[in-house]
């Protein structure tokens, strides 16, 4: 006997915001996103480098659970100005740019990287 529950259920879709911690209705969406992306930039330069997780905590002066948790984006326990201190520590600049909005609607972070 076949179950076809294609023809009995529709997907619903909804259009992101274009921050998934505000489609989710977190009340600390704009931080959460923030320090995703500069999440991605510090574990990209880690990969680019090549170092191990060990080698990464002494650069980064943290522990290797640490290392750990911010390689598989557990974001809890690192804050954005944390999370700036090891791109420096990593030896990028962080570059800090206030402008006036250009859209409608609330002003927002942006972390744009050229690493």
């Amino acid at each position: 006997m076949r179950c076809d529950m294609a023809k009995t259920s529709k997907a619903v879709v909804e259009a992101s915001s274009g921050n998934v911690f505000a489609d989710l209705g977190l009340a600390d969406a704009e931080e959460l996103g923030t320090k995703l992306r500069l999440c991605v930039v510090v574990n990209r330069i880690l990969e680019a480098r090549g170092l191990t997780q060990v080698e990464a905590s002494q650069v980064l002066g943290v522990t290797q659970p640490k290392v750990s948790a911010l390689k598989a984006y557990k974001l809890e326990g690192f804050s954005v100005e944390r999370l700036m201190h090891f791109v420096t520590a990593l030896e990028h600049d962080v570059v800090i740019e206030i402008r006036p909005k250009v859209k409608k609607g609330e002003a927002k972070v942006m972390v744009v990287s050229a690493a």
